[in-house]
């Protein structure tokens, strides 16, 4: 009797291990590889400082293996970031004063922080640009409050870059900053295939490792003479 106890509980334990395997891969399967564009609003969460800080885009292409995100910052303008999914590795094209680089970075050598996020999966959809969109809840030690993010379950969240532990593409989510909480949402997606240019690094910009940027950096700077009025 108590063998036979034994035997079922081992058997209800496989099973169990095996439907989530099964549930696991399912969801991999559904996700389909996505060539085209992805355009996201990105706005400060506090409406008392939106008149003060004006919403900036987020722009993604993809052809599914590289992909090149466009972020408008004050500082320095278009910054864009060029990675090849597969080698897990990109470069960076910064324009400053003393020249314009591409910093070389290998993700599967650099540090890699522990993933600051935990989220459950809550009942409830929303439309987003024009698509279904599943609900989390998230936590994060940066947001006072847990957020309400929204994903694309077929979609894969690996055109975003950093945020590889989602269940999916976000299309609605939050990132803290010195300025507060930001709020992306996707506004605009396209099936199309990238222009041609779209991952390929200009012939004014200089490869460069991070080490060797910030050397250039400082070594320009003590090169230039202090004005003194």
């Amino acid at each position: 009797m108590l063998l036979t106890f034994g035997i079922k509980t081992a058997s209800m334990r496989i099973l169990t291990l095996l439907f989530c395997f099964l549930a696991f891969i399912s969801n991999a399967q559904n996700q389909k590889p996505f060539s085209g564009k992805l355009v996201y609003s990105i706005q400060i969460q506090d409406t008392s400082l939106r008149k003060m800080i004006p919403m900036k885009h987020m722009l993604i292409f993809t052809n599914d293996t590289l992909i090149r995100i466009e972020n408008e910052t004050e500082q320095l303008g278009i910054q864009v970031m060029i990675k090849h999914l597969v080698l897990n590795k990109s470069y960076l094209l910064l324009q400053t004063p003393t020249g314009k680089y591409a910093i070389q970075t290998d993700h599967g050598t650099s540090k890699i922080d522990t993933f600051p996020y935990s989220f459950k999966k809550k009942w409830g959809k929303t439309v987003i640009c024009g698509k279904k969109a599943n609900k989390l809840v998230v936590k994060n030690k940066n947001f006072p409050n847990d957020l309400v993010f929204y994903y694309y379950k077929n979609t894969s969240v690996k055109y975003l870059n950093s945020h590889g532990n989602f269940p999916g593409l976000l299309v609605k989510y939050y990132l803290p900053s010195a300025d507060g909480i930001y709020e992306y949402t996707l506004i605009e997606q396209e099936e199309l295939v990238p222009p041609k240019d779209a991952f390929g690094i200009p012939s004014d910009f200089k490869k460069v490792s991070f080490d060797d940027f910030m050397n250039e950096i400082l070594k320009k700077q003590t090169e230039t003479p202090i004005k003194l009025e």
